[in-house]
């Protein structure tokens, strides 16, 4: 894959000039004032039609799911396809996921953080190892982003040793429920959230902490003994709510164990999570690099200094050459992503850790020599390369930071005879 088709073409014109319309306009209300930003991002799944794709497809899963279970099933001889036109129709669906992101990042990084966390951590998480009535229960309205949903895993004292030094924890009860204690931070829509998967240790005496099983929760918002936080003030990505979990002997029935066995371990959930998180930072770091180029570019014809523009200078040329660089490769990035999709893979943490690796990297320092290029102008508010260099720095830290992203590459390698 060298370029978008014309399908896909067709789709980022469409999605770009909803952004450019309903989100460019609102950036400084999105970024700086009180608006949370879950009602454009619905009007944005509703017009292209997303909730209704996702409708769908869970309709079929759930549907599949049930047929099993009873032993009704029988697999359908699929209808004949060739290769490349399955092909085609999985590197469409794949693109079709990765273009909004590409294209929020441009202006509102945040927006696709909050957006992703809720329908594709959250409602995938569940969608993933949640029982069948668990999916039915909570999962669709995640899913079309009709509510809210939260990922707790990080707690004050446990960053990237997330599971080592995981202090929350769940007690069974005599009725064959829990009680859920601890307290959560850096929560990506914890502030809003209506669904909050909670990822803690059971507490189980003789057995080391280190070694206690690591289960999830699926709790509602109000629930008693649960506050969520206002929330915090952050360098970036403010359109993405960040916030605080309080939980203080939270009971629980085993309905909301997810999967409703102890046997479903939040441990290997996470790699699965931590590795699609990891692979779209690809996406959103495309976004920050192709709109701080793009300003690079027309401030540099524009800005005269010394008696001609600036882009005539080798060192600004040197600037953008290697920005442009950075475009090229997270593009070739996203499209090997897509290619992979469409060949019926997935790549390996290893794999997307390099990915985020690199790309946030490229994000950071794309859009500081975009400060750079602007000069004075750059760090002032009014020019958008201000925000987009704060917002990129994040892509450092969240989802495993980049010294976690060296450790997984290093221990891949090393372990390969």
């Amino acid at each position: 894959m060298i370029d978008w088709s014309d399908t896909q073409r067709m789709m980022r014109d469409a999605v770009r000039s909803f952004i450019e319309s309903e989100i460019a306009p609102n950036v400084e209300e999105l970024e700086h004032g009180d608006t949370p930003p879950y009602d454009v991002l619905r009007k944005m799944i509703k017009t292209f039609g997303i909730d209704a794709m996702a409708r769908t497809n869970f309709e079929k899963t759930i549907a599949k799911e049930k047929a099993i279970a009873a032993g009704t099933y029988e697999a359908k001889t699929p209808a004949k396809k060739d290769d490349a036109a399955k092909e085609m129709m999985r590197a469409d669906e794949t693109a079709m996921t990765m273009i909004p992101v590409i294209e929020l990042c441009k202006y509102c990084p945040g927006m696709v953080t909050a957006m992703g966390v809720s329908m594709g951590l959250t409602g995938g998480a569940i969608m993933s190892k949640g029982s069948i009535a668990q999916k039915e229960r909570w999962a669709p309205e995640l899913l079309t982003l009709e509510k809210v949903g939260a990922w707790a895993i990080t707690e004050p004292n446990s960053g990237s040793d997330a599971f080592g030094s995981m202090k929350a924890s769940c007690k069974r009860t005599e009725d064959g429920g829990y009680i859920l204690n601890g307290n959560k931070t850096f929560i990506t829509n914890g502030p809003y959230a209506d669904t909050i998967i909670f990822i803690c240790k059971l507490d189980e005496e003789g057995i080391e902490p280190k070694q206690r099983k690591v289960l999830s929760f699926i709790l509602d918002s109000g629930m008693p003994g649960l506050e969520q936080s206002k929330p915090f003030r952050k360098m970036g990505i403010h359109s993405s709510p960040t916030g605080e979990l309080f939980l203080q002997d939270v009971k629980v029935g085993a309905d909301r164990l997810l999967g409703e066995t102890e046997d479903v371990s939040a441990r290997s959930g996470a790699k699965d999570t931590f590795s699609s998180e990891r692979s779209g930072v690809a996406a959103m770091a495309l976004g920050i690099v192709e709109r701080c180029l793009a300003l690079s570019v027309q401030y540099s014809k524009e800005r005269v200094q010394f008696g001609q523009p600036i882009g005539q200078f080798q060192l600004i040329q040197a600037k953008l050459a290697k920005m442009e660089v950075a475009r090229v490769n997270l593009q070739n990035m996203v499209f090997r992503y897509i290619e992979l999709s469409a060949k019926g893979h997935k790549p390996t943490l290893a794999e997307a850790s390099a990915m985020k690796l690199y790309a946030a990297q490229a994000a950071v320092d794309v859009a500081l020599e975009a400060v750079q290029i602007h000069g004075g102008n750059g760090y002032m508010a009014e020019y958008h390369v201000e925000q987009l260099a704060r917002d990129a720095k994040i892509l450092q830290i969240y989802g495993g930071t980049d010294e976690i992203q060296i450790t997984h590459i290093a221990r891949d390698l090393l372990s390969r005879e």
